[in-house]
């Protein structure tokens, strides 16, 4: 007997986060771990929870999420755009709402290189004409 599972890859900056969807009660877990305690951040906790409040579906799954890469903030936004693709496997009904919340849309942003002779991407040193 198989499980049914939605599986669904988000990335953001440098994380990657692998998402599985199974039926189930809404229990969340990130790495083996609780959810609170790998996102200890309420904010960070709202946005990857926003694709299932907007589409309802809180308590219909569990979740299983495997992320690497990247900081705190980055891998909040790929488990966001996993889930978020992992419900459209589920159900393509909800792409519109999904389309329209922005959740689809993979965010490019990416750190600029440093250049050499620079302190930074862009900044120079100081200027001085005598």
């Amino acid at each position: 007997m198989s499980v049914i599972q939605y599986q669904g890859t988000g990335k953001r900056k440098t994380s990657v986060a692998r998402v599985f969807l199974r039926p189930g009660k809404g229990v969340i877990k990130v790495n083996q771990r609780e959810f609170e305690n790998f996102f200890p951040n309420p904010v960070h906790r709202m946005l990857i929870q926003s694709p299932l409040t907007l589409t309802n579906t809180t308590d219909k799954f569990d979740i299983m999420v495997n992320v690497n890469g990247g900081g705190v903030s980055g891998q909040a936004g790929a488990v966001r755009h996993g889930i978020s693709r992992a419900l459209l496997e589920y159900n393509q009904e909800l792409r519109g709402k999904l389309k329209a919340a922005g959740m689809l849309t993979r965010d490019a942003r990416e750190v600029e290189r440093k250049k050499y002779g620079r302190p930074g991407a862009r900044k120079r040193f100081q200027f001085s004409k005598r």
